[in-house]
């Protein structure tokens, strides 16, 4: 079975990357891709790599053009979806790159973006821990992906919170890392920010230079990775200090969080923890003791990759997590949520390989 498939703005990046792996999909046609500023030009114009579409001629972002097919994918910017999601009548899925329907609390929306808020979808982090309460009342750990099984609105997560979420939550399902102390640098490529022309992402003011943004606590990822381990069973409100940084690389994400190790917890006990909850998991993978990613090597695919170390001395795990901010952080994960939504194998059309040199 085939479906038909459109892509919401398009000519941007995460829209880009959109294209690029659904044009690979067995099962995926893409029939419609939409703009703002560019309808009515060829798709080639803004997206001259993607050569297998540059048939395609971008239409309006309007209700009317996304309506009658299968999937709609929306990759806008933040409160630019909601409106139109909400117009659509008949869509069978719904996946939103986009933030305006990941978190679950009005007053975080508020706080960290401001507009309308509007309700919170199936969170697309197939490999999220989601501890919940048994009918006898035990915890139970499962995964987001029970979630998302014949879902029919999916919010794709933003890239540096699922990077964090799942850089941690093992440590915080297993009780082997406490909550309330956690500290994330990021160094993050600029296309996280989307396509427009801003001043501070000029190739000038990037290249032999890192720079810090958002610091002290006012990044919009942080409600949804406090969501994410809050989900995953923290026993307490979990408390991060989060700081990403603007690197030269177009694409990719370096995260090393560090938490204190729940006492009494062997260092042992800590590695056990992640290796038990990612060694199935076909895109997370942890790496062998003594080893960390680079960028490099989650380029293009679909994959997480993660080193962990014990730090004795300070009494804290350090994760090091890499990813592919548009491809696992963005696209990747949205057609992995489809799949599992859809019923076809989550694997579907995602590569593992990444692109070296």
């Amino acid at each position: 079975m085939s479906y038909s498939v459109a892509v919401a703005g398009a000519s941007g990046y995460a829209g880009g990357e959109l294209l690029r792996l659904l044009a690979q999909h067995p099962e995926f046609e893409i029939r419609t891709v939409t703009g703002h500023s560019s309808a009515g030009r060829p798709l080639a114009e803004s997206q001259p790599h993607l050569r297998s579409l540059a048939h395609l001629v971008l239409q309006p972002t309007d209700p009317a053009v996304l309506d009658g097919h299968d999937i709609v994918f929306f990759a806008l910017p933040h409160g630019a979806s909601g409106e139109l999601t909400a117009q659509l009548n008949d869509v069978r899925l719904v996946v939103d790159c986009g933030a305006d329907h990941r978190l679950t609390s009005a007053d975080d929306w508020a706080q960290f973006y401001g507009g309308d808020y509007y309700e919170a979808w199936s969170y697309g982090v197939p490999e999220l821990i989601v501890a919940e309460r048994a009918p006898d009342g035990a915890v139970v750990h499962r995964r987001q992906r029970e979630h998302l099984v014949g879902a029919t609105r999916i919010a794709a997560p933003g890239c540096n919170a699922s990077t964090v979420s799942m850089s941690l939550a093992p440590g915080i399902a297993a009780g082997v890392i406490e909550a309330g102390d956690i500290v994330s640098v990021l160094a993050v490529g600029p296309s996280g920010a989307g396509k427009a022309a801003k001043t501070h992402l000029l190739g000038a003011e990037l290249m032999g230079t890192a720079n810090p943004y958002a610091v002290g606590g006012s990044h919009r990822h942080i409600p949804e990775i406090k969501q994410a381990l809050r989900g995953a069973g923290a026993a307490h409100e979990p408390s991060i200090s989060f700081t990403p940084v603007l690197v030269p690389m177009s694409r990719g994400i370096l995260a090393t969080s560090t938490a204190r190790i729940a006492p009494g917890t062997t260092a042992a006990e800590v590695r056990a923890a992640w290796e038990t909850a990612y060694a199935d998991e076909p895109f997370v993978h942890l790496l062998p003791e003594g080893s960390f990613p680079r960028t490099a090597d989650a380029l293009g695919a679909n994959t997480c990759l993660i080193g962990l170390a014990v730090d004795e001395a300070a009494g804290r795990v350090v994760v090091v997590a890499a990813l592919d901010n548009l491809a696992k952080g963005t696209a990747g994960a949205a057609i992995q949520s489809a799949n599992i939504a859809l019923g076809l194998p989550e694997p579907t059309g995602l590569p593992i390989d990444g692109v070296a040199p």
